[in-house]
């Protein structure tokens, strides 16, 4: 099966920045919606995006904690995305308002918790990292401008699972890795089919993974993980050279989101500001793994998503 998934020679790499990528790049006029746009990667993409001169809307769980942490860069909208009443709530609000969307990043998410339920009993991480976002974009399409992009936030952990078709929300047994996995699986096939149905409306997705990174992400995890997996020395300080800054980390979304190198792209996987390429390896390494960008996966988790959380907006109601 052929694919678009190769390297482009973008001219960025592991160690740019958010705000080098959009160096020389005007978004006055343009918004943007950032989940989780109020720490770590999301902190560092709302500033560089706002410093570029886009209004950013960063919805939020902890409204207070965003207001402080954004304050007089960006607007803050409460929602959770565990609660897919709230998160109908805030695309009723932000529709109500009459405003389009240029750019949507779905970087909120949750990493190797303990096993944790929300709404009917769904797996947090598949809840929160996936379908709350699933829901969300269907809700919000209607306001998505042609032209406009969606990127979710992966990560390399993709590479560790696919989906669980027989046990997706984990009833037979946790493991909070394997969790993860799944979920940062499901974020790049929803891009995968988002673009499929959006390309002709105009409106482009792409998945990315930032990079290892130090930030709020790894609550769950303790230091002496941490420094067994070799991230930090037993003083808390960063210890792996490959690891990025979170300015680093933002870059690789803000490129996906805005870059006119993706122009007439889409559905693509994206790592160190560039495409990435494929990988079979049995190790964890640069690249995608095919069961993360396989077409038929991604309908097939497309119409998983559509029925449990109730929300298709192409099915419903295409525009």
């Amino acid at each position: 099966m052929s694919t678009r998934q190769h390297k482009i020679g973008s001219g960025f790499g592991h160690r740019s920045t958010a705000r080098e990528v959009l160096s020389g790049l005007d978004l006055s006029g343009k918004l943007a919606v950032v989940t989780g746009g109020y720490s770590g990667l999301g902190l560092e993409t709302t500033r560089a995006l706002a410093a570029a001169g886009a209004h950013v809307v960063v919805p939020a769980r902890r409204v207070a904690e965003a207001r402080a942490a954004v304050a007089g860069i960006a607007e803050v909208g409460e929602l959770d995305l565990g609660d897919l009443a709230g998160v109908r709530a805030f695309a009723d609000r932000f529709l109500a308002s009459g405003r389009g969307i240029d750019l949507l990043i779905g970087g909120a998410g949750i990493m190797a918790c303990p096993e944790t339920r929300v709404g009917p009993g769904w797996e947090a991480h598949f809840a929160v990292n996936h379908l709350g976002h699933h829901a969300l974009v269907n809700h919000l399409w209607p306001s998505i401008r042609p032209g406009g992009r969606v990127v979710t936030v992966s990560s390399a952990g993709h590479q560790l699972s696919g989906i669980r078709w027989d046990d997706v929300q984990f009833d037979r047994g946790y493991d909070r890795w394997l969790a993860y996995a799944q979920s940062k699986t499901a974020n790049v096939l929803f891009a995968v089919h988002l673009d499929a149905l959006g390309r002709e409306h105009g409106v482009r997705a792409f998945s990315v993974h930032p990079g290892a990174i130090l930030t709020p992400l790894l609550r769950h995890l303790t230091r002496a993980e941490m420094v067994e997996r070799g991230w930090v020395d037993e003083h808390g300080e960063l210890a792996d050279p490959e690891f990025k800054t979170p300015e680093q980390g933002a870059a690789t979304q803000v490129w996906a989101a805005t870059s006119s190198q993706l122009d007439g792209l889409g559905g693509l996987y994206a790592e160190d500001c560039d495409i990435a390429e494929p990988t079979d390896r049995a190790d964890m390494v640069a690249g995608v793994r095919a069961h993360a960008v396989d077409p038929g996966e991604a309908a097939r988790l497309w119409a998983l998503s559509a029925r449990l959380t109730g929300a298709d907006a192409f099915a419903a109601a295409p525009r």
